[in-house]
């Protein structure tokens, strides 16, 4: 949630609309799918494709060294689906994840005609009842640790000033010294990792389902929670009813914890961070990024934060 220049990383070229295009048509021909007619629907830290026909969704990640991590998230998919869960389901059939161009790949159901997404209310039945699950050893789940996902996105982070780096580094320094001392309330276990409104659509049946799999761990729950608060108390993207509906179906007001304030900080530096991965690639993510880094300066509002 990544960086580009002229250059390339590890050998890699650019992740950009044409290359990502070429890995599209390798990958289709290897699972036996027509890439003629695809539509782009979004490129950032993943491609996204629907294809023409059949109508199916396929994501390129940016990252080419997360095989084992998409290897999961299809395993998830195929677990949620024996369980009846409302989320994205993996496309049958196909050989998966498959790479392709050095990318990784993967292929899914296409859930709607037309992009839709669910409430937050809807959001919070989900995750809900997702963390009264129990997930199968066999997943082979990971242990979430915040500050080595953060700590790897800070070293990879290039084309912004040292004094940036800096001070991004001693922000979140003071801030794993204060995570350790959280003292979490909810129960350990299953996550989604990166549960917000952008990751609950709307299925073309009515329903809302969850998206975006690779991010499922094994973490305090608190994590799910926090992007919706963070969104509703700091940057005005929820309403004030919107997040009490939230609250009032998950039965958890993560803001009357004390260590929402530490969680939020960690999220919001995350979320900047991924900013600062784009900043090479147009106007519009280094005039936020320099936004974000000024209100984290300054202790100022973020009401003026863009969400992407």
């Amino acid at each position: 949630m990544i960086s580009g220049s002229s250059g390339s990383q590890g050998g890699m070229t650019d992740f950009t609309e044409e290359t990502a295009g070429e890995v599209l048509s390798e990958a289709c021909t290897l699972a036996g799918l027509d890439a003629s007619g695809a539509a782009l629907l979004r490129l950032g830290s993943n491609a996204v494709y629907r294809l023409a026909s059949p109508p199916v969704i396929v994501r390129i990640a940016r990252d080419p060294e997360i095989l084992d991590q998409m290897g999961r998230a299809v395993g998830v998919a195929r677990w949620l689906e024996t369980e009846d869960f409302p989320a994205t389901r993996a496309l049958g059939g196909v050989r998966q994840p498959l790479t392709a161009g050095g990318r990784v790949v993967t292929f899914w159901e296409s859930a709607q005609d037309r992009e839709e997404y669910a409430t937050l209310k809807e959001l919070a039945d989900l995750l809900k009842r997702l963390h009264w699950m129990e997930e199968p050893e066999a997943l082979g789940l990971p242990y979430f640790d915040p500050f080595a996902k953060l700590w790897d996105g800070l070293r990879s982070l290039d084309g912004i000033a040292q004094s940036e780096r800096e001070f991004l580094e001693e922000r979140a320094g003071a801030l794993h010294k204060k995570y350790d001392r959280l003292d979490f309330v909810l129960p350990f276990g299953l996550i989604h990792g990166d549960a917000s409104i952008g990751n609950v659509i709307r299925h073309r049946d009515g329903s809302a389902i969850l998206i975006d799999l690779d991010g499922f761990a094994l973490a305090p729950r608190e994590w799910d929670l926090v992007q919706t608060a963070l969104y509703y108390e700091r940057y005005g993207w929820h309403t004030r009813a919107e997040y009490e509906a939230f609250v009032y179906h998950y039965g958890f007001d993560l803001m009357n914890w004390p260590g929402y304030p530490v969680l939020g900080d960690l999220r919001e530096m995350m979320m900047v961070i991924w900013i600062g991965h784009q900043v090479a690639t147009s106007d519009k993510f280094a005039d936020e990024f320099g936004r974000r880094m000024n209100s984290l300066r300054t202790d100022g509002s973020r009401r003026n934060w863009r969400p992407f």
